[in-house]
């Protein structure tokens, strides 16, 4: 099954799934603010897309961290972040139920993605 990870009130992710209902794509949808994410998970994002990429760094919650946290990270450090602060995981997150993954909503390259 096709799930779409994300925070409800998130703008994006209020556009992903308008335009996945539009489409007729069924799926499922994960909140991981209130159901945490999976750390297997998290790190196979991060191994196919970079922790550059899954990581919102543009978000309140990262630029609140002490400029110590956000030193010289790695996918190790992020992922750490990412775990304790699911709301720093770059949102919208699609899980294709043929286990790729898009990150981010770009209406085009899930037009590809989707067929």
């Amino acid at each position: 099954m096709t799930t779409l990870y994300g925070i409800p009130n998130c703008d994006a992710v209020k556009k992903a799934r308008v335009w996945l209902d539009g489409r007729g794509t069924a799926h499922g949808f994960h909140d991981y603010k209130k159901a945490g994410v999976d750390e297997a998970a998290l790190r196979g994002w991060v191994a196919a897309h970079g922790w550059e990429t899954v990581l919102n760094r543009k978000g309140t919650t990262f630029r609140a961290l002490p400029d110590a946290d956000k030193a010289d990270l790695d996918a190790d450090g992020a992922v750490r972040l990412m775990l304790a602060q699911p709301s720093m995981i770059k949102r919208p997150i699609l899980a294709l139920y043929d286990g790729r993954t898009l990150v981010g909503f770009d209406p085009k390259t899930w037009e590809t993605a989707l067929g």
